[in-house]
């Protein structure tokens, strides 16, 4: 009996030493995807890295189970979306399981079980859930503690308002267009900590587990090694070690900086480098779009006027479909929807990077207009400068590239300086994607800082600078055209 025992234990002594086996990765590297203001499980910090429960987390538990990452910050419903297209393969974004999710997502062991709070201003005379009938309570999109608000709303009588972004929710309970929130306990109580004058009268209430999700029936491996990290992050406390380092009493979730953010300067000297980055991008965005929006849309306006009423029609098509769908809708079918579609057929995902995808859909959505401004040239021009031309012997295409486009493109240029400039000022739009640009960065330092009437003045500034010089350099551009 003694040998079994003995036996046994000399079995069980690598498990208990080791902690629990590590699964065989499939993937040379893993996609994650996260939020990218969700304090205190990501946001990024005064040094403009992102941090968090979340991000701590996935690190330490990669680190344990040997497989490398890629963790990208789109923003919440952004990384849902990426990991249903097949564009990262995981999600860690302090997400809540649901039923309803459970049908989309399979989910790892739960690492954090939610409580869902209300938030109110200091002066607020709100109380309880009683004292919100008529009053309106602002949530974040998606969330669990939009379900709890739905399900209680005939019971209270309150009117809720959805947010994609928390930072938009607390500064819209601040100039008093709702009357509360309602958001994840750590989380308002964080922003209370970054000097958010709000309080929370009523105790906060259980609405489920947080866990780590993957695409339904994809990845079975990376849930296996979530498990099994966490499991042994629990057993040698490294777990509690994250968890105190963000929530404990007195914690410090920012990293420490001389820097003052409650200034104009302080937040551009600190943010400086980061906003340049958005800048760049969104200036590659408008260019590189516009560029290829004003090739289309030429050949779609040219088709416009064509004798052949074949060209004409799919002149007409094209504009009709490209003008009727919002820029937004547009970048998000082509970023998710075209490789859910392709998946659907092939059986192979094939994803589309964001400023791939943002490119694609700005470039479109210009040329829609651009070639409607050509057509319109070209029909300014008089009619009878055409018959003369032809009268004469002079062929369609050359009378067009001789007599027509020339005059036209005079009368076109203030136009195309218009269009670059509504190019430049929609790239604000494709950040829905989860491309990082000047707008985007802008909201993302404001989920850290909360300073959100100084940060929008910064980037209105930005935008009003940039915008004047490209529109003055385009007129110069155009006098010596001209």
């Amino acid at each position: 009996m003694k040998k079994k025992i003995l036996a046994c234990l000399l079995i069980l002594f690598p498990i208990f030493s080791l902690g629990i086996a590590k699964a065989d990765t499939v993937k040379s590297k893993y996609i994650i995807a996260s939020d990218s203001s969700f304090a205190p499980f990501v946001f990024q910090n005064s040094s403009n890295q992102y941090t968090g429960i979340d991000m701590d987390l996935i690190k330490a538990i990669a680190k344990d189970q040997g497989f490398e990452i890629e963790i990208t910050n789109p923003g919440f419903d952004a990384a849902i979306s990426a990991v249903q297209a097949g564009q990262a393969d995981g999600i860690i974004a302090g997400m809540s399981v649901t039923d309803a999710r459970k049908e989309t997502f399979d989910f790892s062991e739960s690492y954090y079980t939610a409580n869902t709070i209300l938030g109110v201003k200091e002066s607020s005379t709100i109380a309880s859930y009683g004292d919100l009938k008529d009053k309106t309570v602002g949530v974040k999109n998606g969330t669990a503690s939009q379900t709890f608000l739905t399900e209680n709303q005939s019971k209270y009588g309150y009117k809720i308002k959805t947010f994609s972004d928390g930072s938009s929710m607390y500064d819209s309970l601040n100039t008093g267009a709702i009357d509360a929130v309602m958001d994840d306990e750590p989380v308002l109580k964080y922003s209370i900590s970054q000097g958010q004058k709000l309080k929370t009268p009523i105790p906060g209430t259980p609405i489920g587990e947080t866990a780590f999700a993957v695409k339904k029936g994809t990845n079975p491996e990376l849930i296996q090694m979530f498990n099994n990290g966490l499991a042994n992050l629990k057993a040698n406390g490294e777990f509690q070690k994250i968890l105190d380092k963000y929530l404990a009493s007195g914690a410090t979730t920012t990293s420490t900086s001389t820097v003052d953010e409650t200034t104009i300067w302080g937040l551009l000297q600190n943010n400086y480098k980061q906003l340049l980055s958005g800048l760049g991008i969104t200036l590659a965005l408008a260019l590189i779009s516009f560029a290829i929006a004003i090739v289309i849309g030429i050949i779609f306006g040219m088709f416009s006027v064509s004798p052949y009423k074949s060209l004409r029609l799919i002149s007409e098509i094209f504009v009709d479909v490209i003008r009727g769908i919002p820029l937004m809708i547009l970048a998000a079918f082509i970023f998710w929807g075209i490789p859910n579609f392709i998946e659907s057929i092939t059986g192979q995902q094939s994803p589309i990077n964001d400023f791939v995808a943002g490119t694609i859909a700005l470039s479109l959505n210009a040329a829609a207009y651009i070639a409607e401004i050509v057509r319109g040239g070209i029909q300014a021009v008089p009619v009878g400068q055409m018959e003369a031309s032809r009268s004469l012997g002079i062929s369609y295409g050359k009378t067009m590239r001789k007599i027509i486009l020339p005059q036209a493109t005079k009368l076109m240029l203030p136009n195309f300086v218009n269009q670059f400039v509504i190019a430049l000022k929609d790239t604000t739009i494709v950040s829905a994607i989860g491309l990082v640009e000047l707008f985007q960065t802008g909201k993302i330092i404001i989920a850290r800082n909360y300073q959100s009437f100084k940060m929008y003045a910064i980037l209105a500034i930005f935008y009003l600078v940039i915008i004047t010089l490209l529109t003055r350099l385009a007129k110069r551009l155009e006098k010596r055209i001209r």
